[in-house]
């Protein structure tokens, strides 16, 4: 027996062996026919990660509009170390938390979105070498006109928004 992810990726590919594998999936299709063929099963649950993960799920969408009119998240996340040595987030309010948790929140935030634009580079270079005949796909990775954008579709003046 595989991991977890294996097996997953196993279903997948039985899946599109039955199935038109050049149209896309519909994941709740793919479930329903990987459970009537007895492929999958839920896995037991972790009530307290299942808490968690909903909490986590509520607070990230909290947000508050500051006194100059700058609607901002409410709660911060920040990575670290569980006292078994696995990665574990801590959650703050941005309003009151120490600056060493926001500046690790605002750091792995960063990280988070580099490592996304990493991966949609890799995509589109891929679909570019794979498909060499049409017109390349192409990614703006620079975001500083979309802020100032959507800075000034909030009312808020660049200048004093930054």
């Amino acid at each position: 027996m595989g991991t977890f992810k294996e097996n997953m990726l196993d279903i997948w590919q039985k899946y599109h062996e039955e199935k038109d594998a050049t149209e896309p999936t519909d994941l709740r299709e793919l479930a329903t026919w990987a459970i009537s063929k007895k492929m999958w099963a839920p896995r037991p649950i972790d009530v307290t990660a299942g808490f968690a993960r909903e909490m986590a799920d509520v607070l990230r969408e909290q947000t508050r509009t500051d006194k100059d009119g700058r609607e901002y998240r409410a709660f911060i996340p920040a990575k670290t170390k569980g006292s078994d040595g696995l990665p574990l987030f801590k959650w703050a309010d941005i309003d009151v938390a120490p600056r060493a948790h926001v500046e690790k929140g605002i750091q792995g935030e960063r990280r988070q979105i580099a490592n996304d634009c990493f991966a949609l580079a890799m995509k589109v270079d891929h679909y570019n070498a794979v498909h060499p005949k049409d017109e390349p796909l192409q990614v703006i990775f620079n975001f500083e006109e979309d802020v100032v954008e959507m800075k000034i579709a909030k009312g808020l003046d660049n200048d004093e928004a930054a």
